[in-house]
């Protein structure tokens, strides 16, 4: 087991550990999956809500960034809740005090049912922080383990990058969101800190990502061949009638000289392409109708064609344009694919990296009593229930 860092208690202090907070991004959902592992693990010192490989999570950290937690929580800042588990007697109190009155005829919350709601939100406050206190553990040591560190250079332009995007480049501004959410300083410039050795050890996982060879382009481009292909098009001109009758008289109007606008105006139903001068275009094949498709890919060009028997109507009609079929190259598309394929590579890379992280450090965490979630080697295996034939219900064993 690895021996409890120095300045752990600290750099604990500092960690990053809700996606409410301002400056952290989220770390991924990665990291939320959670593993069906029975009920065991070492223990952890009584004033500890988890211990990492020997590297404990103090209470009082817990408490500090519970907290912080609640105060970025817009619910619960508004609310200004303070929890106190597991009997919620002051949470109680406040929502009983804020609580609006019931509607008429409807009956008023009892005390269980605010405590209730209390503890759900505290749960959730409660997972939350202590997933990314535990997080900080897990991303530490693995930084430690593979000698990734962040210099000091690179710290200072992270921290001010970081201050730029949350509007807080005046001093005044990010004293004000200090305050306003529990930090201090070292809570804030902690959270670029471990941001940035998280990024850091993601982008040495993908820098070893599988390199895509000139084969592996090829045979993509083989199985997707149809996906860069371009199908034949036509511009036509069109009149759509209710009535085979008045789809002749409309034809016998064109080829006496008469234009197309005139004559969709006055016979054509279709409104789109009557109000353009019975315009309709880029029309692809297999698009239409199969007795309209047919005939607009078997008429030639120019050639007043119809009446056509369509569900809509009879139609009219004279191709403008014919636009053909069109197939890119391998030579063509190698650069878009390469691209795509590299792009999966270094994602499959990246998964790779969380899981293994997640695999290797979860099974170094131990969490007390009141503090296990999704994270900790003793997190319980979910109570999911199964039916066996004949309806009898069996559950898995721990």
């Amino acid at each position: 087991m690895r021996e409890p860092r120095s300045g752990a208690g600290t750099f604990a202090r500092v960690a990053s550990v809700s996606y409410n907070f301002r400056f952290v991004r989220a770390l991924g959902a990665f990291f939320v999956v959670t593993i069906a592992l029975a009920a065991c693990g070492d223990s952890v010192p009584g004033n500890s809500v988890a211990s990492v490989d020997g590297d404990t999570i103090t209470r009082e950290d817990f408490t500090h960034w519970l907290g912080v937690a609640t105060s970025t929580s817009q619910q619960q800042a508004a609310a200004k809740v303070s929890y106190d588990p597991p009997a919620f007697t002051a949470c109680v109190a406040s929502k009983k005090k804020t609580a609006p009155k019931p509607a008429k005829g409807q009956p008023q919350q009892t005390d269980a049912q605010f405590k209730a709601q209390c503890k759900q939100e505290y749960d959730a406050l409660r997972d939350q922080v202590m997933q990314f206190l535990i997080l900080e553990k897990w991303i530490t040591g693995e930084a430690e383990d593979q000698g990734v560190d962040v210099s000091a250079a690179e710290f200072e332009k992270a921290f001010q990058a970081a201050r730029k995007q949350s509007d807080l480049e005046k001093e005044e501004a990010f004293q004000e969101f200090l305050k306003q959410s529990g930090m201090t300083a070292a809570d804030a410039k902690f959270q670029v800190r471990f941001d940035t050795i998280y990024r850091k050890l993601g982008e040495k996982a993908v820098k070893n990502a599988k390199k895509v060879t000139d084969k592996a382009v090829a045979d993509f481009y083989a199985k997707n061949k149809a996906r860069f292909a371009t199908p034949a098009t036509r511009d036509l001109r069109v009149i759509l009638t209710k009535t085979e009758d008045k789809a002749v008289e409309a034809k016998r109007a064109l080829e006496s000289g008469q234009s197309w606008s005139a004559v969709a105006k006055k016979y054509s139903i279709d409104q789109a392409s009557k109000n353009q001068g019975g315009a309709l275009l880029g029309i692809a094949k297999g698009t239409q109708e199969k007795s309209f498709d047919d005939a607009i890919f078997a008429a030639k060009k120019g050639e007043l064609t119809g009446p056509v028997k369509t569900q809509f109507g009879y139609y009219v009609f004279q191709v403008q344009k014919v636009t053909p079929a069109d197939q890119q190259s391998l030579k063509e598309v190698a650069p878009v694919i390469r691209q795509q394929l590299d792009a999966q590579n270094k994602t499959k890379a990246n998964d790779e990296f969380n899981e293994a992280l997640r695999k290797k450090w979860k099974a170094r965490t131990n969490c007390a009593d009141a503090f296990v979630m999704s994270l900790c080697k003793n997190a319980p295996k979910p109570k999911t229930n199964t039916t066996a034939p004949g309806g009898v219900q069996t559950v898995p064993a721990s």
